[in-house]
């Protein structure tokens, strides 16, 4: 299994800290990352984790979930200072990314939950490369769920496999089946052997309409929308059980800073 950390680190310190080295850094230091917006925690742990592995002593870091206000410190560590000046960017840029990306799943659920509790916000497997670990469970962090982790681990027959495959009977999987029409036909044909429908290009008015017929065909039936603007997941939840969106991986980084010290 790929350390990611470590391949973070060494993407970014292939061969050295040239700058530590060249002004002679030594001893011991401390190191505080602080957020300049508000927002909820996330993979602060992963991060202690990695520290720890690196010799380091992590004083404190916000829980998973935690909420917190602008100007908060959501990290802290002390040790060697040339592995502080090392660690310090990666560190403060994975932060960045994980906080946003919870906090954006957060308004989004919450957005959604307002007018259908039992809605779920799932994002997609459009993951950056190299980050999905962190970034799926920075989404679970914020209340949303996963639609698809990866090819391995779900079913989703897309318009692209009806084009190739064409027409196809029931299936037999352990997996939840999962399908996304191309017509308003195919909607009605696969909605009986379906756990799931995927019905993206349907306005808010069209799904209130179809979704209670396709329930009676096949009262099992979850109907998923994807492809939606944030502003519109409101009137969109009112009528599906699940969201699909790819928002949150697309969250702006915090705006966060690190303090170096001396010990």
């Amino acid at each position: 299994m790929i350390e990611l950390f470590e391949h973070y680190l060494l993407e970014d310190c292939p061969y050295g800290d040239e700058t530590t080295e060249l002004l002679q850094i030594e001893g011991e230091g401390s190191l505080k990352i602080m957020s300049r917006d508000a927002g909820i925690a996330a993979c602060a742990d992963d991060l202690a984790e990695f520290y720890g592995k690196k010799g380091m002593k992590v004083t404190s870091y916000l829980d998973n979930g935690e909420s917190f206000e602008e100007n908060s410190t959501l990290f802290e560590a002390e040790g060697d200072l040339r592995t502080i000046f090392k660690l310090w960017r990666i560190s403060q840029t994975f932060l960045s990314m994980t906080c946003a990306i919870a906090t954006k799943t957060k308004m989004i659920s919450d957005a959604a939950k307002a007018v259908n509790p039992d809605v779920i916000i799932a994002t997609s497997r459009k993951t950056h490369p190299g980050f999905r670990k962190y970034e799926l469970k920075a989404v679970r962090v914020g209340d949303g769920d996963h639609h698809r982790n990866s090819l391995s681990d779900s079913v989703l027959i897309t318009q692209n496999h009806f084009n190739v495959v064409g027409s196809f009977g029931k299936l037999n999987s352990m997996r939840k089946i999962e399908i996304e029409p191309r017509t308003r036909e195919e909607v009605f044909e696969y909605a009986p052997i379906a756990d799931v429908l995927l019905l993206d290009h349907y306005t808010p008015e069209e799904l209130k309409e179809v979704a209670p017929e396709l329930r009676k065909i096949n009262p099992k039936l979850e109907i998923a929308v994807g492809g939606i603007e944030f502003k519109d997941i409101p009137k969109y939840a009112e009528a599906v059980d699940i969201v699909v969106t790819t928002a949150p991986y697309y969250a702006k980084p915090f705006d966060l800073t690190t303090k170096i010290d001396r010990l």
